[in-house]
């Protein structure tokens, strides 16, 4: 059975992921957050001493959590690896695309400082799933090659697309590309 505070706690932490990607992390007040969570300011206080400390919790969780889907998605091997892959970069990138939405890399990107070694750990995280994914089901011989292409073509489709169906789109054609002929 689940602890109602972690609830509570999980869902004031998304509530104050997508107040800091709607407005960004200066603009973005306690007040704000807290009337999104529908919580009272001091209890706001009360679970996070300061907007820093909310805002690297924030997104922390949502980077975890990402990490977490995306190598289930890829473990799932009973699927096709085109699948799975578009599956899990949907899972990293393609959600957070469409009317507005921010990618949680934007946010991420504002204020590094703040988030610690998460920056450049998550990221790296990512790709080796991909990788490994790429490698188990292809061989290894240009896996990280292909991870890597990969990852640039989910950076410039976010930049070029505006929603989901579209990057998921685009996406599954450069997994087609590049992984058929492995």
């Amino acid at each position: 059975m689940e602890n109602p505070e972690a609830g509570r706690r999980d869902a004031v932490l998304e509530s104050a992921l997508q107040t800091f990607a709607r407005f960004g992390y200066r603009k973005t007040s306690m007040e704000e957050v807290a009337r999104q969570a529908h919580i009272s300011r001091p209890g706001l206080y009360f679970l996070f001493a300061s907007k820093e400390a909310l805002f690297r919790e924030a997104v922390t969780r949502a980077l975890e959590l990402d990490l977490a889907a995306a190598e289930r998605i890829l473990a799932a091997t009973e699927r096709s690896l085109q699948r799975r892959l578009v599956d899990a970069f949907d899972q990293w990138t393609g959600r957070y695309l469409g009317p507005a939405k921010r990618d949680l890399a934007d946010v991420v990107e504002e204020q590094p400082e703040l988030l610690g070694a998460i920056v450049e750990t998550a990221p790296r995280r990512f790709e080796k799933l991909v990788t490994d994914a790429i490698a188990a089901g292809s061989g290894a011989g240009s896996a990280r090659q292909v991870a890597q292409t990969l990852i640039s073509v989910s950076v410039g489709l976010k930049y070029q697309v505006r929603t989901r169906p579209a990057y998921r789109k685009g996406l599954a054609v450069a997994v087609e590309l590049l992984t058929g002929s492995l």
